[in-house]
């Protein structure tokens, strides 16, 4: 039985792949749809680590040791890591999930490694930031120490940008400044099962190039000479190793410099859903299914033939732009275009820009070849937002 904290319906579509009875735990629930193949729901907060424990510890699959708790967004892998260990059931400890979210700790560890060490200083108030980002040195990068999914994340070119960027955090804080690292950027998708580090695959992650230091998508494949593809495979081992992450998914990002790659985070669950959509059309590997197959002791999902090439790009739409659903549909009926994703409903007039990693929307295709694979998803896109594509 996978027990799932508040999923997304990419997950429970994952559950039914893997072979799974799915649960879905969640303080405020819809009606059951027989769609979303949720064959029981817990009205609960899974917040709550004693009220989730409770109304776990009454089904009897969880008595029974046949279930585990599955989180897949930056709060609910901790509450299920939590939840496994006080339950008796398996899962990534949630020592190991705590440590990889301590960017702070995870940086000076990594640093041990060997090799040239990534610059950093932690700043737990916020007037002082454009001291310690002088220290560092410009461009920097500053993020909060235990933050996830990009929110506060911002890159500072000079002192001027520094005075500016401080009142936007909070007086007292507890954030991570660090030099700016370029080159290609990567994320990595891994399993891990008895301390063994598998990795699924890897894609070139497109920066936007702006102070948020968003992507404005994901593609592959993407070549590595095999020197960096063992260095990058060996970077990934040593941080899961070094937090104690011995088994379950994990998604790192990092950057390819001229010193080799360098590791930007890592998270002890898989990428977004688009991005496990990504690697499955690529690599035949089903990010999302293997976790809760594997978790619960089930075959592992059947790999697919991969499409040649694969891509994803983000959108994000001005204030008061609105997608209507001819133009939706317009956009999905692109050929190679296989998901077009708003997260803000058809029709609805958009508020105010995007933080952090959110996108308003977002486009995954295939084709043979990258430059057609770069039509499509520029076709897509344009359907969608006419505007901006006209600049």
């Amino acid at each position: 039985m996978a027990v799932l904290l508040s999923p997304r319906p990419a997950v429970l579509a994952a559950a039914r792949r893997a072979g799974a009875q799915p649960v879905v735990v969640a303080p405020g629930l819809p009606v059951p749809s027989d769609r979303e193949g949720a064959e029981r729901r817990v009205r609960t907060d899974w917040r709550d680590h004693p009220r989730l424990v409770g109304a776990l510890g009454g089904l009897a699959e969880v008595r029974a040791g046949r279930a585990a708790v599955f989180g897949f967004g930056a709060a609910s892998a901790l509450a299920a890591a939590r939840a496994n260990e006080e339950l008796g059931l398996p899962g990534t400890p949630s020592a190991a999930v705590t440590a990889l979210m301590d960017k702070a700790s995870l940086r000076a560890r990594v640093n041990g490694l060997g090799g040239r060490p990534v610059s950093f200083a932690r700043c737990g108030r916020a007037d002082l930031l454009p001291f310690i980002a002088n220290l560092i040195g410009y461009p920097c990068v500053v993020k909060p120490r235990a933050g996830a999914d990009g929110e506060g994340v911002r890159r500072i070119l000079d002192p001027a940008d520094a005075v500016v960027a401080a009142p936007a955090y909070p007086a007292i804080t507890d954030l991570v400044v660090e030099e700016f690292l370029e080159g290609p950027e990567l994320t990595v998708e891994a399993f891990s099962r008895g301390g063994r580090h598998r990795i699924l695959g890897w894609a070139r992650r497109l920066p936007a190039g702006d102070d948020r230091l968003a992507a404005t998508g994901h593609e592959l494949p993407y070549s590595l000479s095999p020197s960096v593809r063992a260095a990058v495979h060996r970077l990934v081992a040593a941080v899961l190793d070094l937090t104690g992450h011995r088994d379950g998914p994990s998604h790192t990002e990092l950057i390819i410099t001229e010193h080799g790659p360098r590791l930007v985070e890592t998270h002890a669950r898989p990428g977004g859903e688009e991005l496990a959509a990504l690697f499955r059309l690529a690599h035949g590997t089903d990010p999302l299914a293997l976790a809760l197959a594997a978790g619960l002791g089930l075959p592992e999902p059947v790999r697919r033939p991969g499409a040649p090439h694969v891509g994803l790009r983000y959108l994000d739409f001005p204030p008061g732009h609105r997608t209507s659903q001819r133009e939706l549909a317009a956009a999905r009926a692109v050929p190679g275009v296989v998901r077009v994703t708003l997260r803000i409903p058809v029709g609805a007039t958009v508020r105010r820009p995007p933080s952090g990693s959110f996108h308003h929307a977002y486009v995954l295709a295939t084709a043979r070849t990258a430059p057609a694979l770069a039509a499509t998803l520029a076709h897509a896109s344009a359907l969608l937002h006419p505007v901006a594509s006209r600049r």
